[in-house]
């Protein structure tokens, strides 16, 4: 349930819509949980029927109306609740792992180039991670440049290029066994 904890997490902060809810997650949290115009607004309804959110429309003349959604009490109370709650490990699906697993139908050749793509793909993922850095780690929290939210958001990012860095060293050290693999 942890994208409508996310949906929780954005109302919290302050009501939005829809739309800025999606310009949200792709401004903030892309990089480790995608959420897609339609998951957006399914979840929305169903935080509405749950009672955690409440939604009122804006009218608005020259356009069409907004639903403006907002946390309520009791959706404040779960957020927290959660926020506390220890999670499972996420699942983990990669289909290049199974392109892998059963790749020896494949020649050396045809399996590094694929395996290239990928470690290509990773490394431009790395360096638009790495643009979104704007302090280290050891930056002083509570000064003006770096608050306690900056820092745990600078944190999840700092996992996402710990991941992508990871990913790219198990390319290159899968390209170099390929590569000594018999044909």
């Amino acid at each position: 349930m942890s994208l409508a904890h996310a949906i929780l997490g954005w109302l919290h902060k302050e009501p939005m819509t829809g739309y800025d809810l999606k310009k949200q997650f792709d401004q903030g949290v892309g990089y480790f949980w995608l959420a897609d115009q339609m998951q957006i607004y399914r979840t929305l309804d169903r935080l509405v029927e749950q009672g955690y959110a409440s939604v009122h429309e804006e009218i608005q003349h020259a356009r069409p109306n907004r639903k403006v959604y907002t946390v309520t009490e009791t959706g404040r109370v779960e957020f927290r609740r959660w926020l506390t709650e220890s999670q499972d490990l996420p699942l983990f699906r990669d289909p290049l792992l199974i392109q892998v697993f059963f790749a020896s139908i494949l020649s050396n050749a045809e399996i590094i180039q694929l395996l290239e793509q990928q470690r290509i793909a990773h490394s431009e993922r790395l360096a638009s991670y790495q643009q979104l850095v704007h302090f280290p780690l050891d930056a002083l929290v509570g000064t003006p440049e770096v608050s306690r939210r900056q820092m745990l958001r600078r944190l999840t990012l700092e996992q996402g290029l710990k991941r992508e860095q990871a990913y790219i060293d198990w390319l290159e050290e899968a390209i170099e066994v390929v590569r000594r693999l018999p044909e």
